[in-house]
């Protein structure tokens, strides 16, 4: 229900983001003055608290014990043996994620009077729970060893995406401190990457099954992102400090074609974060600005 929540709502911001951009580009009419126009870019980082359900899905999805599905030779009743599909657990212990990370930010958009709009493109650090070793023996569910061993690797997790935002300066077009209010529409991916080469199956049909590689799944999110900033305007730069909350649920993890029914976790996957962080915004000339500056 929260994802089909989440994308209707960003068919709303779709639509009305196409109807702003062709009023704002009618310039014939007068809807704006377009030599006023002027753009900005923006770096910024945040402490991005991860809620419990953002943490427990990134810790129950990347840290996993998927299990090895392996054609083992089985004694049959005749005194004969027979091949069958055996499944093998046993992935050691990997230190779990941390509900925070740092986000990185690069905003780059442009301000008309008080109004603002931007596209913030956001990434952070892969977070790493490093391999307890290179190479690891799994067992049956009676403790029989496998009669191979698979090799393990570090599991990582990382997120990135990007919002359109859209903004609203409360003390005027130049005041040198002001209260910026936004809210944005956007999307986001996470990635992860697994312990180990383990087997994924078709739900209730082990037959059908495939190897996880030594790389990188991803699922895609729609994200609905609010914030609050003071800033500080220094002349062309600005300092700011904000806050504020980000809305995310993820689609389900396809692992080599099998995400559909495979896995602990349904539609409702939670990716919200509450953030905190510094920005440093430099202005760009308007036409305007321009004019008036070689008239000096």
């Amino acid at each position: 229900m929260k994802t089909k929540i989440a994308s209707f709502l960003s068919i709303v911001a779709l639509s009305l983001l196409t109807f702003a951009t062709s009023s704002f580009a009618d310039e014939e009419e007068g809807f704006y003055e377009k030599d006023h126009v002027r753009g900005f870019i923006s770096i910024g980082a945040d402490y991005r608290g991860m809620r419990k359900e953002f943490q427990r899905y990134v810790n129950s999805t990347a840290l996993a014990d998927y299990g090895h599905l392996v054609e083992t030779p089985v004694q049959n009743s005749e005194g004969g043996y027979d091949t069958l599909l055996v499944e093998y657990y046993g992935t050691p212990s990997y230190k779990k994620f941390n509900d925070y990370y740092l986000g990185m930010h690069v905003n780059v958009g442009a301000q008309y009077k008080q109004f603002l709009t931007w596209f913030d493109f956001n990434f952070m650090w892969p977070q790493v729970s490093k391999r307890p070793r290179d190479y690891y023996t799994p067992t049956d569910i009676d403790g029989n060893r496998c009669p191979k061993s698979y090799a393990l690797y570090d599991v990582e997790w990382f997120a990135y995406g990007a919002d359109w935002m859209f903004g609203w300066k409360l003390f005027g077009e130049n005041a040198p401190i002001n209260l910026i209010p936004a809210v944005g529409f956007g999307f986001n991916l996470i990635n992860f990457h697994f312990a180990s080469n383990f087997s994924v199956a078709e739900k209730g049909n082990i037959e059908n099954n495939d190897i996880m590689r030594d790389r990188f799944y991803s699922t895609l999110a729609t994200t609905v992102n609010s914030e609050l900033e003071l800033r500080i305007e220094l002349g062309r730069l600005a300092v700011g400090a904000y806050g504020g909350y980000r809305f995310i649920r993820y689609n389900d993890l396809s692992i080599e074609d099998f995400g559909k029914d495979y896995g602990p976790h349904g539609t409702d996957n939670v990716g919200d974060t509450y953030f905190l962080g510094l920005r440093l915004t430099w202005y760009f000339l308007s036409q305007w600005e321009k004019k008036q500056a070689d008239k000096l």
